[in-house]
């Protein structure tokens, strides 16, 4: 007994094994008694540690949004963004995209959460290095923590289980780890839009299935396990071999006994062009630059004319109570409404943004006059209405004014509330909470009466 529970850090099964060893020496009950004693403290001072973990990186990190972490709370129910394991004892998956993060993230915080599988802090505004104790972690499955601007080196330390790695758009600097060979669970590795150098490894993963290390500073020949990829996985860098262009041969240094080639004569380095043929090109020129000046005149006159409403100038629109959520390539916690923004109203509790709208699954719920309204799943299991509006000519500030209006109406208790709309010239978009109760009908001739918005 005194060499198990002398080292509070033993692994639980060790303490299963070596207590199942001892059912010989003790009856059952003494048995039963000793696991709920002893060992079931552990698994909630495991969950308590995982808490406090959470809870010392939100303290330490600032965030535009709140993330209404309540410390009275269970964290595997009612914490935004936290995903815990079947049997609710350790937190595996932390995801807060786009909630305005800003800062370095701290180490011993999430790096102390030993069980996690994913983590994702993807469009927010995170600055400094990237803590090794992260990238590491032993459990790690999916890193993202694409658009932001992190800087410093990729840590070499990176967990063996990873499968999805991106660092994409981020101010990273160095040369490529060579541990990411090492990695044999790879199958998207992500870090396009940096600032890394150096020749690429010998990434020879049979499981890697997308590759981006576009707009980087790289150099040399291209790895020939990595050739089968497509000219976009390696654009924007200094490289050579497939996909790309051949590596051009360096000739060898001309033997000092050999002769030098003849130099041209004096004649045909000195040639010039005639008269005629340098009046030609200037007058050709000339036609050729007044063509492309009436183009550019034309084109201007025709968006001017196709233009009806007057563009939106950045800062606050005209509803003050509402925030906003990015799509991945503008980072995240801007607060000016540009254009590809999935806006939310003040009050909304949803931690999703446009790219995750796209990419959920829907199915069609009804058709009405001005569009047709789908259920969307997302990836957290979140269900809510996506209302796709269909010839609606409108300008976005007038279109925001009328959200706005659809807002107020939504206080109203027997009315579905809007949470976010979506506005770009050629796509309009209404989301709404998903009510599990039947259709319109279905209340209107039952007990309930309720307005719903989503067909109207």
């Amino acid at each position: 007994m005194a060499d198990i529970t002398s080292n509070s850090s033993v692994n639980i099964s060790y303490l299963i094994t070596k207590t199942l060893s001892m059912k010989f020496y003790f009856p059952r009950v003494h048995l039963f008694l000793f696991i709920i004693v002893i060992l079931c403290p552990m698994v909630f001072a495991d969950l308590s540690s995982d808490k406090q973990a959470l809870l010392d990186f939100a303290a330490a990190v600032p965030h535009r949004r709140d993330l209404k972490w309540n410390p009275a709370t269970s964290i595997c129910t009612s914490w935004v963004g936290v995903t815990c394991n079947p049997n609710g004892t350790r937190v595996v998956s932390v995801r807060l995209p786009g909630i305005g993060l800003v800062g370095t993230i701290p180490a011993n915080t999430l790096g102390k959460i030993d069980s996690l599988k994913n983590i994702s802090l993807r469009a927010n505004l995170l600055s400094g290095s990237l803590p090794p104790d992260i990238s590491s972690l032993p459990s790690l499955e999916y890193l993202y923590l694409q658009h932001n601007n992190l800087s410093g080196n990729i840590p070499t330390s990176l967990s063996a289980h990873l499968n999805v790695l991106d660092l994409s758009y981020n101010s990273f600097t160095g040369a490529i780890p060579k541990t990411l060979q090492n990695l044999t669970q790879l199958t998207r590795l992500n870090l396009q839009n940096n600032s890394l150098s150096g020749e690429i490894p010998n990434l020879n993963v049979t499981k890697l299935r997308h590759l981006n290390l576009s707009y980087n500073h790289l150099n040399g020949s291209i790895p020939a396990a990595l050739q089968t990829f497509p000219n976009s996985s390696f654009e924007g860098n200094s490289l050579c071999g497939l996909p790309l262009k051949s590596c051009s041969l360096v000739p060898p240094a001309p033997s000092p006994l050999s002769p030098s080639p003849p130099s041209p004569s004096r004649h045909s380095s000195k040639s010039k062009l005639s008269k005629a043929a340098i009046i030609a090109i200037a007058v050709g020129g000339g036609v050729l630059l007044l063509l492309l000046v009436a183009l550019i005149i034309f084109l201007c006159c025709l968006k001017k004319k196709n233009d009806g409403s007057p563009r939106a100038t950045k800062g606050k629109g005209p509803s003050g109570g509402r925030s906003e959520k990015p799509k991945e390539e503008f980072g995240s916690g801007v607060q000016e409404p540009e254009k590809n923004k999935l806006v939310f109203f003040e009050g909304s509790s949803y931690n999703f943004d446009l790219e995750d709208l796209l990419r959920a699954s829907a199915e069609v719920l009804g058709k009405g006059s001005y569009g047709t309204a789908y259920k969307a799943i997302l990836e957290e299991s979140t269900t809510v209405v996506v209302k796709r509006l269909k010839e609606v000519v409108v300008g976005k500030r007038e279109f925001e004014q009328q959200m706005e209006i659809v807002r107020r109406v939504g206080q109203h208790p027997n009315v579905v509330p809007l949470r976010a709309y979506y506005y770009s010239k050629d796509e309009k978009l209404l989301v709404y909470d998903y009510i599990p109760n039947g259709n319109l009908s279905t209340l209107l001739h039952g007990m309930h009466f309720c307005f719903s918005l989503y067909f109207s």
